[in-house]
């Protein structure tokens, strides 16, 4: 049998990458340049899943994630979060001290100044930290180092001269993973969460009106995005994710009232919350 596809963006060695083997060790990663050509793959039938970054605790939300979901037609069926480790690498031949520049994604660089700044580096942007970590490889320069997962320096052949170089330990990354199909998860067998969009008409307060329903029924809500539409500067698209299920009675109500208040509601997943929330 032909092994399951999931889509990811970056190259392997890529945190992205790394979430897709610790989720689906048996399924074959298919690496994507950008978001756009992952959401592509799982549209076209290329790949049967993708495994999209749409948060992370240091660097806020994905924002690209946050404008491909309300118009694709994919769904998410599953979340991963996982904790952002960065190593510093280079050619088996380099040293700390031959070491002049370090090249990574534009976020390793941010969230790795205390080793950058410690060892008088100078920091070179990449598109991408795997990406940086091929290109090192390849530059066979000594001078040279990326910042990048623990898997790149195994794919492509480096050293790690410094393990966990992150300046914060909370680093943490959410991943959804998105589905052609829309896969619900059952009611009552574990924590559940809903992710949705919803338009609210142009009338006075009606934003919180449309949320008033949420408080009464005592639903807790995790996450509220607001959005531009079509160039607008009224933010009149939201993105939200509750705790629950819509066929548990107090979500089913208050998504009855949010629909008094909005022009649409799209419900975008509803999924098996991740382990990683009750810790």
């Amino acid at each position: 049998m032909t092994a399951r596809r999931i889509a990811y963006q970056g190259e392997p060695g890529a945190n992205s990458h790394l979430v897709c083997q610790q989720a689906y060790p048996d399924w074959k990663p298919l690496a994507c340049a950008s978001f756009e050509d992952a959401f592509a793959a799982v549209e076209s039938g290329e790949a049967d899943l993708a495994m999209i970054p749409i948060d992370n605790s240091i660097a806020g939300r994905v924002a690209d994630i946050h404008h491909f979901l309300p118009t694709s037609d994919l769904h998410i069926v599953g979340e991963r979060f996982l904790r952002i480790q960065f190593s510093l690498m280079a050619l088996p031949e380099a040293s700390i001290d031959s070491l002049r520049t370090v090249h990574s994604h534009v976020h390793a660089l941010g969230q790795c100044r205390g080793v950058i700044r410690e060892l008088g580096l100078t920091p070179v942007v990449a598109g991408d930290t795997a990406g940086a970590a091929r290109e090192v490889a390849e530059s066979g320069d000594p001078t040279q180092a990326a910042i990048a997962p623990p898997l790149a320096a195994e794919i492509y052949g480096l050293e790690v001269l410094r393990e966990e170089i992150e300046d914060e330990d909370h680093n943490t990354t959410r991943f959804v993973v998105l589905s052609r199909d829309f896969v619900q998860a059952p009611a009552g067998d574990g924590p559940v969460v809903t992710t949705f969009i919803f338009n609210v008409r142009n009338l006075p307060a009606a934003l919180y009106k449309a949320l008033g329903g949420f408080a009464t029924n005592g639903v807790n809500m995790t996450k509220l995005e607001s959005y531009m539409v079509d160039g607008h500067f009224t933010a009149t698209q939201f993105l939200a994710e509750v705790d629950g299920h819509p066929d548990d009675p107090p979500v089913r109500n208050a998504l009855e009232e949010l629909a008094f208040f909005t022009t649409e509601v799209k419900v975008l997943g509803v999924y098996p919350a991740d382990a990683f929330r009750a810790e």
